[in-house]
């Protein structure tokens, strides 16, 4: 694209992302790698109004970072034009998937201009985002920075067998020393992340949980909090935690491991980056047994465990699954959902927490 802005305010460049915390940070970049140029970019997301985002569109803008569904709401306002797009970029495509939005983004790619440069990334490419590509992409050429089953070297990997009752003890434990003074934990589910945000504030840890049912402006002063450590621990899922970015975070706890092996890299890739080293801990209960088996397959190696805790379990027994992989429960009770992005108000439609 060129350097110089459109005399009309077309856009010209058009990111897609899933979350409205990888968008920020994208848009973040555009402004300190393009602080000499004279292109402007703007980014736009749910969750918050609409009025500054249209001041902005009407001022011109040259390139677009954006969330699905808000884009889908200002185009059918009449407010956004793809036809001038030149460069077209789907970030984080796999997330795209697992949050519902493939429809949204093949809307999206009918809205655009045939003649364009397309660039897809992907931290995984299963067969459904190889289909995806196959319809948006002509002849293209593949790069491929690492396997999504290597893990840093520079990181420190340990596993903590504890009973289920015990982790939240064993996480209080461990964060009495003074060292862990920046700490990102992965909970599974938001009600969890709420839970573990609340225990920690009640020992005196200051902590906050980022997922997808808090508002905008509580997930980016939760965010900004710990960047700036004025927040010792944050609680994220795996939704909220793609647009984390901490510079020398050296700390990754895994409360709970996915039932995604490959999300493991993903996350304790939050640390070590840059060449720089970190750690790694995962609390391991007997419904964890089955993913931590399989993310050691994943990654090719055994994890070293980490005997010399108080709440240590020697003989961990794995609990049952049903046939999906789901912990098994004989009788019907509440669930804690995953983090799916999506948010059910109370007393108001279905709606989705872009």
């Amino acid at each position: 694209m060129n350097e110089k802005p459109s005399k009309s305010g077309q856009i010209k460049a058009l990111i897609l992302t899933p979350t409205r915390e990888l968008a920020i940070q994208i848009e973040e970049n555009f402004k300190e790698y393009g602080e000499n140029l004279r292109l402007k970019n703007l980014v736009i997301f749910g969750g918050v109004k609409q009025a500054a985002q249209q001041a902005a569109l009407r001022k011109g803008v040259d390139i677009l970072v954006a969330t699905p569904g808000r884009l889908l709401d200002l185009i059918s306002q009449g407010l956004i034009s793809l036809k001038h797009i030149e460069i077209f970029v789907l970030d984080e495509a796999d997330r795209m998937l697992d949050m519902g939005f493939v429809h949204d983004v093949k809307r999206l790619v009918k809205l655009l201009p045939p003649k364009r440069q397309t660039l897809f990334f992907s931290a995984t490419f299963p067969e459904e985002i190889q289909n995806l590509a196959k319809t948006m992409l002509i002849n293209p050429v593949r790069a491929e920075v690492q396997p999504v089953s290597s893990t840093a070297q520079t990181i420190s990997q340990a596993v903590y067998y504890v009973g289920k009752d015990d982790k939240l003890n064993l996480l209080t434990h461990l964060l009495k020393d003074p060292k862990l003074d920046q700490v990102l934990i992965f909970s599974r589910t938001k009600h969890g992340a709420d839970k573990i945000a609340k225990k920690l504030h009640q020992t005196g840890i200051t902590a906050q949980a980022i997922h997808g049912n808090k508002s905008q402006n509580a997930r980016q002063n939760a965010l900004s909090n710990f960047k700036n450590k004025t927040t010792r621990v944050l609680v994220a899922t795996d939704i909220a935690a793609r647009g984390i970015d901490i510079d020398d975070l050296k700390y990754v706890i895994n409360f709970e491991l996915s039932d995604v092996s490959e999300t493991y890299v993903h996350r304790i890739g939050r640390t070590g980056r840059a060449g720089a080293s970190g750690s790694s801990i995962s609390f391991v209960d007997g419904l964890d047994l089955v993913n931590l088996k399989n993310t050691e397959k994943l990654i090719g190696m055994k994890i070293p465990v980490e005997r010399d805790h108080p709440y240590h379990v020697d003989n961990l027994v794995a609990e049952k699954r049903d046939s999906n992989n789901k912990p098994f429960t004989p009788r019907a009770r509440p669930q804690a959902k995953k983090d799916t992005g999506y948010n059910k108000p109370k007393n108001k439609g279905f709606s989705r927490n872009r």
